[in-house]
């Protein structure tokens, strides 16, 4: 049996119908389970105790981790702003490929991967890093209702934006909770076939569509992805469901992106998604009118791209979940024809401070992490051990145009500060990392968009040892 306690501290939860016999009816999700006392919902994270609606995962989280607003399928918003994301346990799917198993599936977790955030402390991170936008990711922020709505309005008040990564499957009384204080909305729809929906991720498609109509009709910055599993759902067919969607029911320059699939969870007997049936997919979307179709979780392509749609000029330039703005003013206006852009600037999201070279009288440990094969992304974490301040740091090499200098990581007394680092040009080998004596480090591969569970980079390891997590092993019917 389960000696796990991160579900032990019951919260009352929102959005809570009371019937007889002391049963409760959750509203957040199309699911509306009616819940018995003692038992759970479909989430496994909101129960009934006592006849009362409860939330078992507030301020539960995977580790706070700073990334970059690409890793959330977001182009046309604060390119290359770094975001802080925070991901935590349980979801309303149960998708066979989830990217995020092992936190998404609640009876998966354990103890040591969760950590225990409060709204402020999340806030706090934040400000204190110079992050401007907070994302709400990972497994699913549908299940985190409560946190994310009281974190979401104190970030507000800070002057913070928040970004809603999800695959929405939500109810309409849940979205009018979060559309005060929720800037941005990237919703995950994974297909346009009812029949896919009900097999694939144990759930159901109008709602979902609904939903994202729903904050587009509000005014929110809205981006829809959709995952192009092999052989599944990676067809021509899916391209022009999904256009027709985003032209007909939401508008032909709602940017569109094409994401491509690595095997996991339950559906490792596969192969990635060909990036050829990613290109023609794009095609197809353009083709039916949609302006802003992009590919996501590729590189070397100039698919992911933003120009401008007036004259032509290239705006923007990707390499993986690296931005730079190459055709676009200060104000956000076309510097080919001078068109206003449907990208929002975030001027303030400021990149970290640099130095040229590490301070040498530090005593710094020093490893470094080489790209190899589909593993172009890295997870750092670091945690300084000391009752003082201390500076880590990171730099790319192998590119001199990526080559910028070291970036400063400044760590707070106990701080443990986790961010990633990913490969931004063709020609970088990899990064570098430098932390002092005080401070434990370690490195985690990762896969495209950065996911849970990721697997520690035994080579990169710097001074503490960190156990893979392991791959799903499904249960052996008796």
């Amino acid at each position: 049996m389960s000696q796990n306690t991160w579900d032990k501290e019951p919260r009352p939860a929102r959005l809570e119908e009371r019937l007889d016999d002391g049963v409760v009816r959750c509203h957040l999700s199309p699911r509306n389970c009616r819940i018995r006392p003692g038992q759970h919902g479909f989430c496994m994270v909101r129960a009934n105790r006592d006849g009362r609606l409860v939330t078992l995962n507030y301020g539960r989280s995977v580790h706070a981790t700073e990334e970059t607003i690409e890793t959330e399928a977001v182009f046309h918003y604060a390119p290359g702003a770094r975001i802080l994301s925070m991901g935590n346990v349980g979801c309303m799917l149960n998708c066979d490929y989830c990217h995020n198993w092992k936190t998404s599936q609640a009876r998966h977790v354990e103890d040591k991967d969760v950590y225990h955030y409060t709204p402020e402390e999340v806030v706090d991170i934040a400000v204190r890093h110079g992050v401007k936008v907070i994302s709400w990711t990972y497994n699913d922020p549908v299940v985190w209702h409560e946190f994310v709505v009281e974190t979401a309005a104190l970030a507000k008040a800070a002057g913070i934006v928040n970004l809603y990564k999800s695959a929405f499957f939500i109810s309409g009384e849940a979205i009018e909770e979060l559309i005060p204080v929720i800037d941005i909305f990237s919703v995950s729809i994974k297909s346009l076939d009812p029949k896919y929906y009900r097999k694939i991720t144990k759930g159901w498609l109008e709602p979902v569509l609904e939903g994202t109509e729903q904050v587009f009709r509000a005014g929110k910055h809205v981006e829809v992805s959709t995952l192009m599993v092999t052989d599944l759902s990676d067809d021509e067919a899916t391209a022009r469901d999904m256009a027709r969607f985003v032209g007909e029911r939401l508008s032909p320059d709602v940017p569109t992106h094409f994401v491509r699939f690595h095997p996991d969870y339950k559906m490792t007997n596969t192969i990635r998604t060909p990036v050829d049936r990613l290109e023609r997919a794009r095609k197809v979307a353009m083709d039916m009118g949609l302006n802003h179709v992009y590919l996501g979780n590729v590189y070397d392509t100039e698919s992911t791209n933003t120009w401008c749609h007036r004259c032509g000029q290239l705006q923007i330039t990707r390499y993986g979940l690296n931005a730079d703005l190459v055709g676009l003013d200060a104000a956000g206006a076309c510097v080919g024809c001078g068109a206003r852009s449907p990208i929002v600037l975030l001027p303030d999201a400021r990149p970290r401070a640099r130095v040229p070279e590490l301070p040498a009288a530090e005593g710094l440990d020093l490893a470094r992490f080489d790209w190899h094969g589909d593993v172009r992304a890295l997870h750092v974490q670091v945690r300084n051990t000391s009752a003082a301040p201390v500076r880590a740091y990171h730099r790319r090499y192998g590119d001199p145009a990526a080559d910028q200098g070291w970036q400063v990581i400044d760590l707070a007394p106990q701080e443990s500060f986790r961010y990633i680092a990913a490969k931004s040009t063709a020609g970088e080998v990899g990064v570098q990392v430098a932390v002092p004596p005080q401070c434990t480090s370690s490195l985690h591969q990762v896969f495209d968009r950065a996911h849970f569970p990721t697997v520690e980079a035994s080579a990169g390891t710097l001074n503490e040892d960190v156990s893979p997590l392991p791959l799903f092993q499904p249960r052996a019917r008796s």
